[in-house]
């Protein structure tokens, strides 16, 4: 195994994983985000990250953002719809001064009425000017229109309304019901002594006390497909269209994770970037994406064009989709693809700290993280044939919605 994991007795979990530069890495992740905020607190999860950098019980804000910037280092954090992650990169001595951090942000942020308000004005103006980029936008309101009626389908920054009326006691029972102990994983990368972090992160995090209540999340039920085009101040068409997929504990997310790779994936030989932009000349940019989550997940592929080829960009897909539902890929053809996704994945471990907060996530999901090798292990074990169902059962042209953003017509 090339990283080790160990639990505090409070139930937070720490992953480590070695590196041999100076430069480290430290993460503290939380299974919660915006999915697990209560009904009209929208943007609740997210209001609080930015929070969390505003005052403890001992640090002013400036001695917050100063603490690891006056060594050199970078503080950062982002809300998702299931995790909250805060991370930081130092210089390796640095280490214990990044998780002390962490620890006050986390377990003794104060949440002055003063910044409460200053952060609610400043993610109005994040608001504002996320609804200018159409092609950020039409994520947000793809997912409400999939997951309508559900908290996944809410926007993570929020609304106007919901923002604005956020209280403190919404902060402090949000954090008592959704900061658990047992939902926390501490991951730390770098040229590190093993013993020494676990005495350090003991000292830290040790004497937390356990907050071990049970997630109440609730699975989304899966909507009839829907058609949807919207008129908007923009020049050029955003099209999405998708649907819900595997979870993160099915089978057969790693099969998905293969498939949208040679479908949409990065790089520039997917099927459908090399058939819609450099054979037809359509599309700038076309991607699909596969985002497996705790008890669902979702699958979609986006392109933006001028509106007259939108007719054209989505019979192409269709058509690319069409040949992966009917038709069993070939030995090579697998191959190939099987040999690009594992090349990724490995150049990505290169990307240090996105590596540590992958690890950290698998920790939360799976009790565990695969090493490189069980990865490649697992992708090679996939089967043309279960390429073809998955195929059949994600891209049934039935149950993909769609969203359409085109210009107005003035």
């Amino acid at each position: 195994m090339d990283h080790h994991v160990f639990s505090l007795a409070n139930g937070i979990r720490v992953v480590v994983k070695q590196g041999n530069t100076e430069v480290a890495h430290a993460c503290l992740l939380v299974h919660s985000g915006s999915r697990d905020e209560d009904d009209g607190k929208d943007g609740l999860a997210h209001l609080i990250e930015h929070l969390l950098f505003k005052r403890t019980e001992r640090r002013s804000t400036n001695q917050i953002l100063n603490r690891l910037e006056v060594v050199g280092g970078d503080l950062n954090a982002y809300t998702t719809k299931e995790y909250t992650c805060i991370h930081a990169s130092f210089l390796r001595p640095h280490l214990e001064r990044a998780l002390d951090l962490f620890e006050d942000v986390i377990f003794h942020s104060t949440f002055p009425e003063e910044e409460l308000v200053k952060e609610k004005s400043v993610i109005l103006d994040e608001i504002a000017s996320y609804l200018d980029q159409p092609e950020e936008a039409i994520q947000d309101d793809f997912e409400e229109l999939v997951f309508a009626n559900h908290p996944l389908g809410r926007n993570i920054l929020g609304t106007p309304d919901t923002v604005s009326a956020l209280q403190q006691k919404d902060i402090r029972e949000y954090l008592a019901k959704n900061y658990r102990t047992n939902e926390m994983a501490i991951g730390i990368i770098g040229n590190f002594d093993l013993k020494k972090v676990e005495a350090v992160v003991n000292k830290i995090f040790g004497t937390i006390p356990a907050n071990n209540s049970a997630s109440k999340r609730t699975k989304p039920l899966v909507n009839p497909a829907t058609n949807k085009r919207l008129a908007k101040p923009i020049n050029q068409s955003h099209v999405l269209l998708g649907s819900q997929a595997y979870s993160a504990h099915s089978p057969k997310r790693e099969g998905l994770l293969l498939l949208n790779n040679l479908l949409g994936g990065m790089g520039m030989s997917s099927r459908l970037n090399l058939e819609i932009r450099e054979k037809y000349g359509i599309a700038y940019t076309i991607e699909s994406s596969y985002i497996p989550l705790s008890d669902t997940g979702l699958f979609t592929i986006y392109l933006g064009t001028d509106p007259e080829k939108v007719g054209k960009a989505l019979k192409l897909v269709s058509k690319e989709l069409k040949k992966l539902r009917d038709t069993t890929i070939g030995i090579l053809a697998l191959h190939q693809a099987k040999q690009k996704f594992m090349g990724q994945i490995a150049l990505a471990e290169e990307g240090r700290l996105n590596l540590l907060i992958s690890l950290c996530k698998s920790v939360l999901d799976y009790g565990m993280a695969d090493s490189l090798e069980q990865v490649f292990a697992k992708i090679e074990r996939i089967e043309a044939a279960q390429l073809l169902e998955i195929a059949n059962e994600i891209f049934e042209p039935a149950n993909l919605s769609s969203l359409i953003f085109e210009p107005q017509e003035f």
